[in-house]
C-alpha cells in the first residue's frame, strides 16, 4: 500500500510539474474607453477595437483561452503589480517609469502625443499651453508630459477621453493633449471642422502589452507578435482600424 502511495503521489508531482503554466483563463485587462482601441460596440454591448483584435489573434496564436477585463486606465498597472491581472492591453506606452514596475512585450503600434484645440484657437504649440486650461486623461503620459513641460493655469484630469474631448467641444477648456490615434480619431468624426490638431508630435513612443514582473507570458506574446506580423494577421488587422497599411 506504501509503494502505491508512494507511485500516485510521485505521478501526481510529475503532472504538476509537466502541466500547463496557464491554467485555466487568463485575466487581460483594457481601458474602457479608448477609440479605436478598445470600446464597447453600441449595437452588441461588447467591446472592440484594435487592441482588442490583436489580442485575440495573439491568444489564439500561443493557444490560451482569456477572460477581457474593461477598466479604468490608471487601475492596470497596479492590477498587473498585484497579480490580479495576468496581462493588459490598453494602448499603453512603453516608460522607464513602468518598466520598473512591470515587463512589456516588444512594441505593437508607434504613436505619440497631439494638441488638440478648437479651430480659432491662436495655439501653436507646447509652450503656448502656458496660462491655459488643459485637458487631459487621468494616469496617462500625457499628464506626466504636460506637467514636465507646460505650465497650465489649469490642468483637468478626466477619467475618459469622451469626457475631456466634449469639455474642449463645450469651451470648458482650451485645448487636449493626448494620443495621436485617439485625437485624430476623434478629430475625424465628431470634431471634424471643430477642432484641430496644432504644434509637432510630442514625445514619440510605442504601445506595449504591460505584464506583471517576471511574467513567462511575455516571451511567448513576443513570438506571437512576430509571427502575426510575418503571416499578414497583424497588417489585416491594422487596416480594419486605422484604413492604412503599417508602417
Amino acid at each position: 500500500m506504501k509503494r502505491i502511495l508512494s507511485i500516485l503521489c510521485a505521478i501526481a508531482v510529475t503532472v504538476a510539474i509537466c502541466a500547463p503554466a496557464f491554467a485555466g483563463n487568463l485575466v487581460i485587462a483594457t481601458d474602457t474607453n479608448f477609440p479605436p482601441f478598445e470600446f464597447k460596440d453600441p449595437d452588441t454591448g461588447k467591446h472592440t477595437g484594435f487592441d482588442v483584435e490583436l489580442w485575440d489573434a495573439i491568444a489564439k496564436e500561443i493557444g490560451v483561452e482569456y477572460d477581457l477585463q474593461p477598466m479604468a486606465f490608471k487601475g492596470i498597472v497596479p492590477g498587473l503589480q498585484a497579480g490580479q491581472l495576468d496581462a493588459g492591453i490598453a494602448g499603453m506606452s512603453i516608460t522607464e517609469e513602468r518598466k520598473q514596475t512591470i515587463d512589456f512585450s516588444d512594441g505593437y503600434y508607434n504613436s505619440g502625443l497631439l494638441i488638440a484645440v478648437p479651430m480659432d484657437s491662436d495655439i501653436k504649440g507646447i509652450k503656448d499651453l502656458d496660462g491655459k486650461v488643459v485637458a487631459t486623461k487621468q494616469g496617462t503620459t500625457s499628464e506626466k508630459y504636460l506637467k514636465e513641460n507646460a505650465k497650465p493655469e489649469n490642468l483637468k484630469l478626466f477619467p475618459n477621453d469622451n469626457a475631456m474631448f466634449m469639455e474642449l467641444m463645450t469651451g470648458g477648456v482650451d485645448a487636449v493633449m493626448f494620443d495621436k490615434p485617439v485625437v485624430e480619431n476623434f478629430i475625424g468624426k465628431r470634431g471634424q471642422g471643430k477642432v484641430k490638431v496644432t504644434g509637432e508630435l510630442y514625445q514619440g513612443q510605442p504601445y506595449g502589452i504591460g505584464f506583471p514582473k517576471g511574467s513567462d507570458l511575455v516571451e511567448k506574446v513576443n513570438a506571437a507578435l512576430k509571427s502575426l506580423r510575418e503571416n499578414g494577421t497583424y497588417a489585416k488587422i491594422y487596416e480594419k482600424w486605422f484604413g492604412v497599411a503599417p508602417e
